[in-house]
């Protein structure tokens, strides 16, 4: 592989750790500017995402090597290395002499030797024998924590989730899951594609649903169009639970509360033109209205607004059926999004939850008696679903349902919905 795809890899790595950047958004803009080709790009993409995932992991392997503090610049260099070592088909001499040049272009001279040396230590084992060195003298969520390189807080907060579902037992089953790269889903919105014009393997789960087999999904017609778009099976799943939910008199105003970037309210906003029903977008960042506007490009029916959710100007229950997609942690989406894991913070959870409680009180106050509010999250938490649904929905919302995916059972992003209907 060229070294411009290992320069990428570096670059992005830098950016997340300096700047909190967005993998998914960095790295396909630098490999466009470097002109990468089909297979220096999958290499790029490997190596990025690969090593992010597996940090926690490298970093324990080479603070057993080297037992002393190292420049950041550095130990993105040998986490990389690590890698290419011990999870990629790269030769040893690939790999440990590619570290070395790159260390020397981003550090100068000096730390090549280091480099070089740890590098060399590193492929004397395979992964496997690596972890169970470094997690012997560990014990608990700690040696979890080096083993599936989640944070240990993260790993405590995963076993509580399970715990939640009588499913501890599953713990590292979800963390293995985590560090598996997901396919690359699409939807095709109804009314306006069908599953069967899209490349790929029908979902299991979502009538909507198409796995990719492979490729640029940009490149597929119906999605540059808007008639269809990437997006998880779990997430499909969220708006079939909503919509399926039988309404009496079933009225036809719909509130997406919380809409941005827009793929959960354009499947939602589909739903309700194929059934006659109007929806209301709406979303508080005017960035993310504008990412709503052109998910609908293809729904001009659908109204996308921009106003805070716990204040818009609607009336009190003017709506029969609310979606509403929490501002979360994220942590059901750790394989998509490899950076997460290590930016959030036990504080997020705290200082989310007064948000996550507010929106739904305003949801329920927006919809009708009979109405149906959705209550969604990204993150299998309970301080983010079932302790929010507990402190707001007593008295006034009948809880329904709840419904729940994982990755390691279903191949999807852990995804939470509990469906309230209003006395």
């Amino acid at each position: 592989m060229s070294d411009a795809a290992r320069g990428v890899a570096y670059t992005v790595l830098a950016a997340v750790r300096e700047d909190d950047a967005y993998v998914n958004l960095l790295l396909p803009r630098l490999m466009g500017e470097q002109n990468l080709d089909t297979r220096d790009a999958a290499f790029a993409t490997e190596l990025t995402h690969g090593t992010i995932r597996w940090q926690g992991t490298y970093d324990a392997i080479v603070g057993h090597l080297a037992q002393r503090d190292l420049d950041p610049a550095v130990r993105d260099v040998l986490r990389l290395g690590c890698h290419q070592l011990l999870a990629m088909r790269v030769p040893d001499h690939a790999a440990v002499s590619t570290s070395v040049a790159l260390v020397k272009r981003v550090m100068g001279h000096k730390p090549a030797g280091f480099v070089n040396a740890i590098l060399r230590r590193v492929a004397e084992r395979d992964l496997t024998a690596w972890i169970d060195l470094v997690t012997a003298e560990l014990t608990g969520d700690e040696a979890l924590a080096v083993r599936y390189s989640h944070p240990a807080w993260v790993v405590g907060e995963l076993r509580r989730s399970l715990l939640a579902v009588d499913a501890s037992h599953e713990l590292e089953e979800l963390l293995a899951a985590d560090n598996v790269a997901p396919k690359v889903t699409l939807v095709a919105r109804p009314r306006l594609a069908t599953v069967a014009e899209l490349p790929g393997t029908p979902g299991l789960l979502s009538p909507w649903a198409v796995v990719l087999d492979g490729g640029d999904p940009g490149a597929v017609a119906a999605v540059r169009e808007g008639r269809a778009a990437v997006q998880d099976e779990g997430s499909q799943l969220v708006v079939k639970a909503l919509v399926d939910l039988p309404l009496e008199p079933p009225r036809d105003r719909w509130l997406d509360l919380c809409a941005g970037p827009g793929g959960k309210a354009a499947l939602l906003g589909a739903l309700a033109v194929e059934r006659g029903a109007r929806l209301v977008a709406n979303e508080v960042q005017p960035h993310r209205a504008e990412l709503v506007r052109q998910a609908m490009r293809a729904l001009p029916e659908v109204e996308v607004t921009c106003h805070d959710g716990r204040e818009g100007p609607w009336e009190p229950e003017s709506f029969d059926r609310i979606l509403i997609d929490a501002p979360c942690t994220g942590l059901g989406a750790l394989r998509r999004r490899p950076e997460a894991r290590w930016r959030r913070t036990p504080q997020d959870l705290a200082s989310l939850a007064p948000l996550q409680q507010a929106l739904l009180r305003r949801g329920v106050e927006l919809v009708r008696p009979g109405g149906v509010v959705a209550y969604a999250t990204c993150s299998p938490s309970p301080a983010e679903t079932l302790e929010v649904i507990e402190s707001v929905g007593r008295g006034v919302a009948v809880l329904e349902r709840v419904e729940r995916w994982w990755p390691h059972r279903d191949g999807t992003d852990a995804m939470f919905v509990a469906l309230l209907r209003k006395r």
